[in-house]
């Protein structure tokens, strides 16, 4: 396949995905496509926004709205952010700058608490306040202490950040997140018609400000073809109007959605007004559909020839998929940054501990280890779909080429494995070639807690560069495990955290409640297991996330063998993925999630963990059924 040079393709990062370092799909697609031959480039705009909205010329602006909004209709950060506006103007500029790591020297005065203007989210630091402290009641000295500065100072910018965006939400746009942007607008949304509405409402200052950001980019690339990735549900309403836009300016410049969101919420997409917007739609690994399409486009290749793609024809969706194999794992090449603005991302100090930051603290080159996923057994898994059903590997000379060439564009030497589970096998070869060339790197990813890493193999991974290792544990109980197909038990998992963390690594790990048939028996044990896993240091942090059914996974195609029963899809040609369900227990697990979570926050500020799990739950609750000692014991070998 070939694709003229004069074919001009722009990929989009839109908002909202992260604002510490580059989502990697147009890095990715941008190296593949200029390995081919083809005229392609990249912006993030999810970046841009925020860096344009949180200016001085952007607050000018946002104050404006604040100024139409009575006093008595105000929030409380909406006052304070009027009453102290020249302070907020005058230190926003340099705070970024700050958090961009451009200026190291205003740490020490935005962590003199007398630099930026608090508004309610600084209230949050009292609840570290000890009236016995020492250091006079300091909130953040156990977390800093004396010669903590640029983390203090990351932290407290961090929550001057979070009080403008509270603004913004107040009185721009109610949906308004640094990540999660209008989520509830696409999150298995059967029906477009809630995105379509807010397409067609009056556009809103953050509309606008983005608006004007396509047209400068439309205006530097003079793209043919226009890519938009979209990750997540709060992405996809970014995405939209940016396509909204291009279609405005220029209607003939061929716009392309695709990316995880699309990969499994819109696989049975039958909605004709998505392609007002989107000219194609494309499914899974996105290599092949887009030499397809880029051919079709050059007029080289028939509709009928392209690959995984929605199109639209008269008045109707149709899926076309052309057989022809995927391009390999190893022939994908190496991704590029090149484009993308690395030294202007925010690195964020929005949660204290020191492994749940790494995702929004520091700049990482995301890279693949593997595609797929070595296991695909897991019930609660997509298993059935592309990005976990297909497992393909590089060699580890390849990898670390690929490492070398990363490197030596970015400057940046902090890489994240961004792998369903990267194979230990693999992750083995890949440490001993790191060592082998002297190739010296940071590096973290997710992985199985499986019996493979021995201590042997942590203390290799932590000579290669491994700092940090997340994975799932998901409901901590043998019974539920098993059920789930994961392949572990929890005295594994204690062994294998406790060897991650002798080695000097940090272990995150993944939570999950609501499982078909979990009790709240079960529930109680599973937080008393996690309460001795953080007990014993085998685990620095982790995240509870509720139990949703999807109709690629085990439970949503087989939901007899899990005891529930599932409810009808509900009408629709949109978002189709996560299914309702009855589970025979009855239990009212959203209550539950409320207690675990706030267990989990506690742990992992060392708060609590000499208390009995039953203290976090607001009803009564069974006394936990597991030892007190069980993991220590687990441990010992016993």
């Amino acid at each position: 396949m070939s694709i003229p040079a004069s074919l001009r393709v722009l990929s989009l990062i839109p908002p909202m995905t992260q604002l510490n370092t580059p989502y990697p799909s147009t890095a990715y697609l941008t190296g593949f496509l200029r390995s081919r031959g083809a005229t392609a480039a990249q912006e993030d705009l999810a970046l841009a926004l925020v860096l344009r909205l949180f200016s001085p010329a952007g607050l000018d602006a946002l104050r404006e709205r604040v100024q139409g909004v009575p006093p008595r209709k105000r929030s409380p950060a909406t006052r304070v952010f009027d009453a102290e506006f020249a302070r907020y103007r005058a230190v926003i500029a340099p705070t970024l700058a700050f958090l961009q790591g451009k200026d190291a020297t205003l740490g020490h005065r935005i962590g003199s608490r007398a630099f930026l203007p608090e508004g309610p989210r600084f209230a949050s630091l009292e609840v570290y306040v000890d009236p016995d402290d020492p250091d006079g009641g300091d909130p953040l000295a156990w977390a800093f202490g004396a010669l903590g500065m640029q983390d203090r100072a990351r932290h407290l910018a961090t929550l001057f950040l979070n009080d403008l965006a509270d603004v913004v939400r107040d009185v721009v746009d109610p949906r308004f997140e640094f990540v999660r942007y209008a989520e509830s607008l696409a999150q298995s949304q059967p029906t477009f018609e809630p995105l379509a509405q807010a397409l067609a409402a009056a556009p809103t200052l953050v509309d606008d400000t983005l608006h004007v950001l396509t047209q400068e980019a439309l205006a530097r690339h003079r793209p043919d073809v226009v890519l938009l990735s979209v990750p997540f549900p709060g992405a996809v309403y970014g995405a939209f109007r940016i396509a909204q836009r291009i279609k405005a300016h220029d209607p003939r410049i061929v716009t392309v959605l695709g990316g995880g969101f699309v990969n499994t919420e819109l696989r049975e997409l039958a909605e004709p007004a998505v392609f007002d917007y989107f000219d194609f739609v494309t499914l899974d690994a996105g290599e092949r559909p887009l030499l397809a399409l880029l051919e079709h486009v050059a007029g080289e290749r028939s509709r009928q020839r392209l690959v995984r793609t929605f199109v639209r024809d008269n008045g109707a969706v149709r899926y076309v998929n052309f057989p022809e194999p995927d391009v390999p794992f190893a022939e994908v090449g190496t991704p590029t940054w090149d484009g993308l603005p690395l030294d202007r991302y925010l690195s964020l100090l929005d949660m204290l501990n020191p492994m749940h930051r790494l995702w929004s603290d520091g700049r990482w080159n995301k890279l693949t280890v593997a595609h797929g996923c070595y296991w695909k057994k897991c019930s609660f898994c997509d298993v059935t779909l592309d990005y976990i059903s297909r497992y393909e590997t590089a060699s580890a000379a390849e990898l670390v080429d690929r490492i070398e060439r990363i490197v030596a564009e970015t400057g940046q030497t902090g890489f994240h494995f961004v792998d369903e589970a990267a194979p230990p096998k693999m992750l083995r070869a890949l440490a001993e070639e790191l060592l082998r060339r002297n190739v010296t790197i940071s590096w973290w990813g997710n992985v199985r807690f499986e019996k493979s890493f021995s201590r042997e193999l942590c203390q290799l991974l932590a000579q290669s560069g491994c700092i940090a290792i997340s994975g799932g544990l998901e409901v901590a109980s043998d019974r539920l495990l098993k059920l789930m197909k994961k392949g572990v038990s929890v005295e594994q998992v204690a062994r294998v955290t406790q060897a991650f963390t002798e080695a000097g690594i940090l272990v995150h790990a993944y939570l999950m409640y609501g499982f078909p048939t979990q009790t709240v028996q079960d529930t109680v044990d599973a937080l008393e297991y996690v309460r001795q896993l953080f007990e014993a240091g085998c685990i620095q942090s982790g995240f509870f996330h509720r139990f949703a059914c999807t109709v690629h996974s085990p439970v949503g195609q087989h939901p007899e063998e899990y005891d529930v029963t599932l409810l009808p899809l509900p009408p629709g040609g949109f978002a189709r993925n996560d299914i309702g369900f009855v589970d025979a227990t009855g239990v009212d697990h959203d209550q539950l999630g409320a207690a675990l979570n706030k267990a989990l926050y506690n742990y992992m500020h060392g708060i609590g963990l000499d208390q009995d799990v039953r203290a976090w739950f607001d009803t009564r609750v069974p006394r936990s059924r597991v030892p007190r000692q069980f993991i220590e014991r687990a441990l010992l070998g016993e």
